[in-house]
């Protein structure tokens, strides 16, 4: 009887793990299943930073227009574009301030006073 249902038991754990697995993948990104409108909210937010004074000054020094600027994000695919959309209040600019310059240069300054005066 004990043998009999160890059998049973064994051929059930069998039956059960020769059952395929149903589980389908998941994207990682969820970017890759976006509606059109979607995708042009995400390019009108893109496109409203890229418009920004500060931001399209600096573009412009770099030699980039508004149209292409526009014409490289309209390239982006629908997931980087996506993403960028979702990160842009992580994006920062790079360099320092003016402001921040100055007071770099007061602390140099102090600094040599420092220096001068225990010397």
């Amino acid at each position: 009887m004990l043998k009999r249902t160890a059998l049973v038991a064994l051929l059930l754990m069998v039956a059960f793990l020769a059952v395929p697995s149903f589980a389908a993948p998941i994207p990682s990104k969820t970017a890759a299943n976006q509606s059109l409108a979607a995708r042009d909210a995400d390019l009108a937010l893109v496109r409203d930073v890229a418009a920004n004074a500060q931001v399209a000054q600096v573009l412009a020094a770099h030699g980039f227009s508004q149209q292409q600027v526009n014409e490289r994000l309209a390239q982006l695919s629908n997931q980087d574009l996506h993403q960028l959309a979702q990160n842009l209040n992580q994006l920062q600019a790079a360099g320092l301030t003016q402001q921040q310059w100055i007071w770099i240069g007061i602390g140099a300054l102090a600094a040599l006073i420092l220096v001068i005066a225990l010397s």
